[in-house]
């Protein structure tokens, strides 16, 4: 899943005990291939199939460093929503930061989400099935990503960069447009290029629906 053991532990904190938290460079490396066996257990079998023994198998790790960790196949999954929220934002923003103002944060965001989805097709099937799952950690998954895009809508109005408008439904609209072209263009059918679906959608989010002026 790439550079996760720079963040595991502060993410980590907030679905175990504290003493559980990895201390040593050896125990986040153990807790990251976890994560990332858990994803690929999860995504390919969904999680009344996947087992805590098909994790840690894959993970090439005991059954005693699960423990070390996680208390339950519950927990790991709670776990494993957060953590591929954090991937998600993490990707986006190092992408998006040099951006010059928010429509075109928006394309590149978009464009770098395709990407990511693409090169992490578990996301879907683990996120989805968090709202039958795990329901909290589901809706936590999106709130936080609500919370960031409403602040950066604010900002962005505050700025000019946008007309005004009601930050937490467009919020939660450009949220649902990114699910749904990501997981039409980055699971389902990939033939079209991310920056493509991201120029259209960001017409789109530019433009909305409006009619382009008649020339005179």
């Amino acid at each position: 899943m790439g550079r996760v053991e720079a963040k595991v532990g502060a993410m980590h904190n907030a679905t175990s005990p504290s003493n559980k938290v990895p201390r040593t460079e050896r125990g986040r490396r153990t807790l990251a291939k976890l994560l990332e066996a858990a994803a690929a257990e999860f995504g390919e079998r969904g999680y009344h199939e996947a087992s805590i023994t098909g994790i840690t198998q894959r993970a090439g790790a005991a059954l005693g460093s699960f423990y070390t960790y996680f208390d339950s196949k519950e927990q790991v999954f709670r776990a494993l929503v957060s953590h591929m929220g954090h991937l998600t934002r993490k990707w986006i923003a190092e992408r998006v930061e040099s951006a010059p103002n928010r429509i075109v944060a928006e394309r590149i965001g978009l464009e770098a989400f395709i990407e990511f989805v693409r090169a992490h097709k578990d996301l879907y099937r683990i996120v989805m099935e968090a709202q039958f799952v795990a329901e909290d950690a589901y809706r936590d998954y999106y709130a936080v990503f609500e919370e960031a895009y409403r602040r950066n809508l604010a900002v962005a109005g505050e700025r000019g960069e946008i007309r005004p408008g009601h930050d937490e439904v467009r919020a939660w609209a450009l949220i649902g447009m990114n699910v749904f072209l990501g997981l039409r263009y980055g699971v389902w059918d990939d033939s079209l290029s991310a920056a493509e679906v991201a120029a259209a959608a960001g017409d789109f989010m530019a433009f909305g629906l409006t009619p382009a002026p008649k020339a005179r």
